[in-house]
């Protein structure tokens, strides 16, 4: 594959920027109508994507919107990945961390029954 090209499968660049495990979960992600190029839903892994294209998808809780800055020609290393786009999915939140509100539980070792039972009546009042 040369280098000059100037498109891409959209499965592939996916597959390639590290977003799927594997082409075949891009490629269905892409024909069940949940990927949009540009604001436009697509539901054919073989449309096509060039640079400067904005990708928007569902990844796991988290909406994606990604502009394509570069082709990969290979699946290759993370932060080689990471070079071929730019996110511009506002930041989430971070969770708390039941664990670290609980004065009582310091995440040593196995919690005592008195340990479990503070960390289960806070987890019920962080759910309400």
């Amino acid at each position: 594959m040369s280098g000059t090209n100037d498109k891409l499968r959209v499965d592939k660049w996916l597959w390639h920027a590290r977003f799927f495990k594997t082409r075949t979960l891009a490629a269905s992600r892409v024909k069940t109508g949940n990927v949009r190029i540009n604001g436009t839903t697509t539901h054919k892994p073989s449309s096509t994507v060039c640079k400067t294209d904005v990708l928007t998808f569902a990844q796991g809780d988290d909406i994606r919107v990604i502009q394509i800055d570069a082709l990969g020609e290979r699946r290759g290393p993370a932060p080689e990945a990471q070079t071929l786009y730019t996110d511009l999915s506002p930041p989430q939140p971070k969770e708390k961390n039941i664990r670290s509100e609980n004065p009582a539980f310091d995440g040593k070792g196995r919690p005592t029954k008195k340990d479990r039972r503070t960390l289960d009546l806070s987890k019920a009042r962080h759910l309400e």
